[in-house]
C-alpha cells in the first residue's frame, strides 16, 4: 500500500512534465504530416525555447508557473498560477519569451550559415516570424503585455495590425486573438481596466528602458525576417 501511494505521488509531480512531452510529441507527430519530421521536431523545439524564456522569468520574480503546453496550429503556453503585482514584472516576464526565442532562431541562423544546411534557415526564418508575430501590441500578446508597462493605450495600435494580417493571411487563430483580445479592449475603451491604476504605474526609467527592450528587438526580428525570406526566396522557386 505504501508503495502504491509513492508511485501515485511521483506520479502526481510528474504529470505537468509528462503534460509537456505528450503534448509536444502530438505536435510534433501532426506537423510532421504536413512539414516532415526534422522541420516538425525543429518548429516544436523553437516553440519550447520561447515558452521557457517565460518560464524561468517567471520563476526568476518569484511566480508560481506551470509547465509550457502544446496545442497543434495554436502554439503553446505556460500557465500562471499567481498574477504579477506590478505592470513591470508582467512586462518582463512577457519579454523574456520572445528574447530567449529569438536567440533559438539566431542559433538556427548561425547554424545554417555554417554547413547545416537550408533546414536550420528556414526554421530561423519561422523563429523570426514565430517571435515577431507574439510582439503585436495587444493583449494576449506578449507586445501588448510590454507596451503596457507605457500606456495600455497602445493596444489601440495592435487593432490595425491585427485586421491587416487576417486579410492580408485570413486564420481562425487570429479570430481567436481578436476574441480573448475583445474585453481587454473594451475595458480600456471604456475606462475600465482588468487592473486598478495603481497597477499600471512605472518610473520613467523603467518605461524609456522597456520601451528600447520593445523596439530593438521588434527592428530586428523585421530585419532578419526580410533578409532570411530573400534568402530562402529561390528555394521556393
Amino acid at each position: 500500500m505504501l508503495k502504491a501511494l509513492m508511485l501515485l505521488a511521483s506520479a502526481g509531480k510528474l504529470g505537468p512534465l509528462l503534460m509537456t512531452l505528450g503534448s509536444m510529441l502530438l505536435s510534433v507527430v501532426i506537423y510532421a504530416q504536413l512539414f516532415g519530421w526534422a522541420y516538425a521536431a525543429g518548429f516544436v523545439g523553437l516553440l519550447l525555447i520561447h515558452e521557457m524564456g517565460h518560464y524561468l522569468a517567471a520563476r526568476q520574480r518569484g511566480l508560481a508557473v506551470g509547465a509550457p503546453t502544446f496545442i497543434p496550429f495554436v502554439g503553446a503556453w505556460i500557465e500562471l498560477k499567481e498574477q504579477p503585482m506590478s505592470v513591470e514584472t508582467e512586462a518582463w516576464v512577457a519579454l523574456a519569451g520572445p528574447l530567449l526565442g529569438t536567440l533559438g532562431a539566431m542559433g538556427c541562423y548561425y547554424l545554417g550559415r555554417h554547413g547545416g544546411g537550408n533546414l536550420w534557415l528556414a526554421l530561423a526564418y519561422m523563429g523570426c516570424l514565430l517571435n515577431l508575430f507574439n510582439l503585436i501590441p495587444l493583449t494576449p500578446f506578449d507586445g501588448g503585455r510590454i507596451v503596457a508597462i507605457l500606456s495600455p493605450k497602445l493596444w489601440l495600435v495592435g487593432i490595425p495590425v491585427l485586421v491587416a494580417l487576417f486579410f492580408y493571411r485570413p486564420s481562425p487563430l487570429l479570430l481567436l486573438v481578436a476574441v480573448l483580445a475583445a474585453p481587454q479592449v473594451w475595458g480600456l475603451l471604456r475606462g475600465r481596466l482588468a487592473q486598478p491604476a495603481s497597477y499600471y504605474r512605472a518610473s520613467l526609467e523603467q518605461k524609456l528602458q522597456y520601451g528600447c527592450y520593445y523596439l530593438g528587438l521588434l527592428a530586428f526580428l523585421a530585419i532578419m525576417s526580410q533578409h532570411l525570406h530573400q534568402q530562402l526566396a529561390p528555394l521556393r522557386g
